[in-house]
């Protein structure tokens, strides 16, 4: 039955066209934008991880800016602390060349003065953008049991994903002190044992620290002897009072204050003429032996002492911190027992700076492969991205001359389907 009325053909033919042009216009807009998703619209679930994505690619930007600042301001604290390693390395030279009694100490010992008046000017100028990691001397006396710690600083590394949320993660860089400034011992505790009888060339246990179990070790704690009694075989007194003292920096451990502590009494046995040799006890904790390398006898008073007692009240932190090369300070080759002094405070000294560097050098290399990490993850989050919602041109293309034919059939078959109408005038003539 024909219609004048209802033309069914030009009807679908009208409903081709406008799904071709539809798929024409999509088509024409991912060659436009360059994206098969280009909004919420297109593909909803797709947009969104694109977006979350995308907003994952501009957090690592800021990230890598923050590991770049991060590398600068570490390689600058390496750097620094190369240089005082070299002009430590120098003054053992000036200091092993004024053993000999017969050269000019006092020459030797402008040079030394010079050389640590170099060391303080690297260590001032070692910062970036303000930040100097070579400082390691803040304390909280007042608070000591809520000191913020001041040892690390926090280099933003990575966003960490999960379905919880996001987290941040840090690379965590451990500060320094390559100072030279003197500590001042605050509070301390002391409870010293019997006297012990040490034989020529035999060792004894000279002290033993322990840390308070609540609080552990404080920076502005205060580590070091009131007096120490040492007698020869004669029963003559030796002049070793108040030897040694030192004072937490934050991060200190049991081991770094035995450490520095002997580091101080070999410095002040070689200074009173003593050959009293001290060192950490390999098996103990805290503990510190001494070796008698006098042909006679002596009577030391062996002293057990319990640091930072909370029971008692006198878990003090209120101890000024020194420099990390504090000993550098006091160093004097212009008599023989300075000299002999110098040289055992040298080493330790030296010791101190190598592992400044050497902490560095770890950290510099690790905020390093981050940075790469991130740069390639970037690159594989765009690379992600760029999966999902970009168009894919060559099908672009292919599609976009199919439908332009497509739409010109659909133009002809409706301009047909719409004249057939006229056939029906032919039954009337």
């Amino acid at each position: 039955m024909s219609s004048i009325l209802t033309n069914n053909g030009a009807m679908v033919a009208l409903q081709t066209l406008k799904n071709i042009n539809s798929n024409l216009g999509s088509i024409q807009s991912q060659i436009s934008t360059g994206k098969s998703v280009a909004n919420a619209k297109d593909n909803a679930a797709v947009w969104a991880i694109s977006k979350v994505m995308e907003s994952d690619v501009k957090g690592f930007k800021g990230i890598s800016d923050s590991l770049n600042l991060g590398e600068s301001t570490v390689s600058v604290a390496r750097q620094a602390s190369e240089t005082v390693t070299d002009l430590l390395t120098q003054m053992k030279g000036k200091i092993v060349a004024a053993q000999e009694a017969n050269v000019d100490r006092a020459k030797i010992q402008t040079d030394v003065a010079a050389l640590r008046d170099q060391i303080t000017s690297v260590v001032g100028a070692a910062q970036f953008n303000g930040l100097n990691l070579l400082s390691n001397t803040e304390s909280d006396a007042a608070a000591p049991a809520a000191i913020v710690g001041s040892r690390n600083v926090d280099i933003l590394s990575s966003l960490d994903r999960s379905g919880t949320g996001v987290a941040a993660s840090n690379i965590s860089v451990a500060k320094q002190d390559l100072g030279i400034g003197a500590n001042t011992l605050g509070t301390m505790s002391e409870e010293v044992g019997a006297t012990a009888t040490v034989a020529a060339g035999a060792t004894a246990t000279y002290a033993t620290f322990a840390e308070d179990a609540a609080t552990g070790i404080l920076a502005g704690n205060s580590f070091g002897f009131n007096a120490v009694g040492i007698v020869d075989s004669n029963g003559d007194a030796v002049n070793f009072d108040a030897a040694g003292g030192y004072v937490a920096r934050d991060g200190d451990t049991l081991t770094d204050v035995a450490n520095q502590m002997v580091a101080r009494l070999n410095v002040a046995s070689s200074e009173a003429g003593l050959k009293l040799s001290f060192s950490v006890n390999a098996d103990t904790e805290g503990q510190i032996d001494v070796t008698n390398n006098r042909e006679l006898a002596i009577d030391i008073d062996i002293a057990n002492v319990t640091q930072f007692d909370s029971a008692a009240g006198v878990d003090e932190a209120d101890g000024t911190v020194g420099g990390g090369l504090e000993l550098v300070a006091n160093i004097d080759v212009t008599t023989n027992e300075g000299a002999e002094a110098a040289l055992n405070a040298i080493e330790s000294l030296i010791q101190t700076s190598i592992d400044s560097a050497s902490n560095f050098g770890s950290a510099q290399g690790r905020i390093e492969t981050q940075a790469d990490f991130i740069t390639s993850l970037s690159d594989s989050l765009k690379s992600g991205i760029g999966t999902l919602v970009d168009a894919d041109m060559e099908e672009a293309s292919a599609r976009l001359q199919a439908l332009q034919v497509q739409q010109q059939l659909g133009v002809q078959a409706l301009s047909i389907a719409n004249q057939a109408p006229q056939s029906l005038l032919s039954l009337f003539r």
